[in-house]
């Protein structure tokens, strides 16, 4: 599974355009690891995902460029990015639940690191909290 798949359950996409300068991140291949832990009413063992891609300097340059894709009934409240980090809000809805979702990611150059946390409630499955711990790191050239 992607990176960026992963969350596009969980995000909005957040265009780069805010940004008066491109991402601190180094065009190249890319390894993506994320670990995500469930705490809640239902017992779900953690899960851990890696996946590479390529990321060209016209995608970093692109101002519609994010790591984050659109989702339905989400709706963003707050979100700063800068050119070292990217920090959002946001509340969606679905199926008679709600989720918080708070999140960040800095960029590093030839690593990222994030975090996702989000808290749902849901008639079906209850009370839980979601957190996704992200890191990449460039491999070298595509």
């Amino acid at each position: 599974m992607s990176f960026r798949p992963l969350l596009a359950g969980l995000l909005l996409a957040l265009p780069m355009a805010a940004v008066a300068q491109s991402p601190n991140i180094e065009p190249g291949q890319w390894e993506f690891t994320s670990t995500t832990s469930v705490q809640g009413d239902m017992p779900i063992p953690d899960q851990t995902d890696s996946h590479q891609e390529c990321i060209a300097q016209g995608d970093i340059e692109n101002e519609e460029f994010s790591f984050i894709e659109e989702e339905e009934g989400c709706e963003l409240l707050e979100h700063e990015v800068t050119v070292d980090r990217l920090d959002y809000r946001m509340a969606c809805q679905a199926e008679g639940g709600e989720a918080d979702i708070v999140g960040h990611m800095d960029f590093l150059g030839e690593t990222t690191e994030g975090r996702v946390e989000v808290n749902v409630q849901s008639p079906q499955m209850g009370e839980m909290t979601m957190v996704t711990d992200v890191e990449g790191r460039r491999l070298g050239d595509c």
